[in-house]
């Protein structure tokens, strides 16, 4: 990997660290949101899943159109959209302008990882791609480490407002990277179908298997994985005793153990295979997930070690997961695919924590009931995912099988017939 390279995911990396910071901060500071704007959890629930509602919605429409510019601009214009949306959050007054807020960053947020992991797909190709995701997963770790537990120092220290503030605050610097440190993106345009009709972006995913088990993957993923988080921090608070104070220990251990085990499983994933790894981490988390749904008073060090267990895993499933989704497509069509992707994850994100906040309720006592309810629902998502995993094919690898010696062709151009005959194939 060369600087130009390191350069170019270091941005990047920048860009999900603000853009994951603005929505993991919303769950931690649950209990004092619930307490200071006197809401109930399924309120609560709401306001997480407000903007990844509006996110959904806003990746779905921009795939229409982001594979029609330079990767590089479309994302430029979405963060700086985010960065006034986050903004608007620092100033909310009320519970009802937080959510009208919410849904202007999801608005122009929803686009943001769509393009991110378009870039890095263009730019890596399937061999290498896995070590790229597990760099720019890194960023969640960081999120976790530094920029949760200063989040919730700043709300604790001064309001629920200022976290947001800082953030925006950095999005402007990142902006900046963004313009320094990405090169024009735009190969895909040389390779555009001229006159190509809009409505096609979904034609060829409802037509081509292997693109709808693809999304299948990352919905079901998604919604298990988002389903117990909006209620991690209330039910430590509620259930297991924890001081709201050391929320930010959940996020600081968890964090730092993903720095170091990101790019790992990316090195891994690449070597290995990303499936093998994928249903590896994706049957260890399955322990985690139900011990995090059914905890009961027990001293912290416990805690701090079965959420750790929790980070490590989640992110080991999703950085296999986000190399086999991005490898069904050819670049061309790889911005318009990764919008759907994005909007459907982003929807079934939403629609997770709406379910888990119909499930659980306050008891009388203050605790929250039925957790353990959303845990068998995120099990049995969690065992659907490897069954889907199992049926992704990759796109390239099957276009980049080189042909017998005897029959390839002595110029240097590309054997487009055989890239079409691999994509025909794994439309079947």
């Amino acid at each position: 990997m060369n600087s130009k390279e390191k350069l170019l995911l270091f941005a990047l990396a920048s860009v999900n660290f603000t853009h994951i910071m603005d929505f993991m901060i919303m769950m931690p500071l649950g209990p004092q949101l619930m307490s200071l704007l006197h809401i109930n959890p399924q309120q609560f629930g709401f306001a997480v899943s407000a903007y990844a509602l509006t996110a959904g919605v806003s990746s779905f429409i921009s795939a229409f159109f982001v594979d029609k510019f330079d990767r590089k601009k479309v994302l430029l214009f979405a963060y700086a959209g985010f960065v006034i949306g986050t903004f608007s959050c620092a100033l909310a007054p009320n519970y009802e302008f937080l959510v009208a807020a919410r849904v202007l960053a999801g608005l122009f947020g929803g686009m943001i990882g769509a393009q991110v992991l378009a870039v890095v797909a263009d730019t890596f190709e399937y061999e290498r791609r896995a070590r790229a995701m597990g760099i720019l997963m890194t960023s969640f770790s960081l999120a976790s480490v530094a920029g949760v537990p200063t989040g919730l120092w700043l709300a604790a220290r001064f309001s629920w407002h200022v976290p947001f503030l800082a953030i925006g605050s950095l999005g402007l610097v990142v902006i900046s990277l963004v313009a320094l440190f990405v090169p024009p993106v735009n190969k895909h345009l040389a390779a555009a179908t001229p006159g190509k009709r809009p409505l096609s972006v979904l034609t060829d995913i409802f037509q081509t298997p292997n693109q709808m088990k693809a999304l299948s993957l990352s919905i079901v993923l998604m919604m298990g994985h988002f389903a117990i988080i909006p209620f991690i921090a209330p039910s430590l608070v509620s259930n297991v005793g924890f001081s709201e104070h050391n929320i930010f220990l959940i996020y600081l251990v968890g964090g730092a153990l993903t720095i170091f085990t990101s790019p790992l499983v990316g090195k891994v994933a690449d070597r290995r295979g990303k499936y093998p790894v994928f249903v590896f981490f994706a049957l260890l988390s399955l322990i985690p997930v139900w011990l995090i749904t059914n905890l009961w008073p027990m001293p912290l060090w416990t805690v701090l070690l079965i959420s750790g267990l929790f980070f490590i895993v989640a992110n080991g499933r999703m950085i296999p997961t986000q190399a086999i989704v991005s490898g069904v497509v050819l670049p061309q069509q790889r911005g318009s695919f990764m919008s759907i992707n994005s909007s459907m994850q982003q929807l079934s994100t939403g629609i997770a924590a709406n379910i888990a906040g119909a499930m659980v309720y306050e008891s009388a006592s203050g605790r929250i009931e039925r957790y353990d309810w959303v845990g068998y629902f995120s099990i049995a998502l969690i065992a659907m995912s490897i069954w889907l995993a199992g049926r992704v094919k990759p796109i390239e690898a099957a276009a980049a099988v080189p042909a017998p010696e005897e029959a390839r062709p002595e110029t240097d151009i590309p054997d487009i017939e055989g890239i079409e005959l691999a994509t025909n194939n794994l439309k079947r």
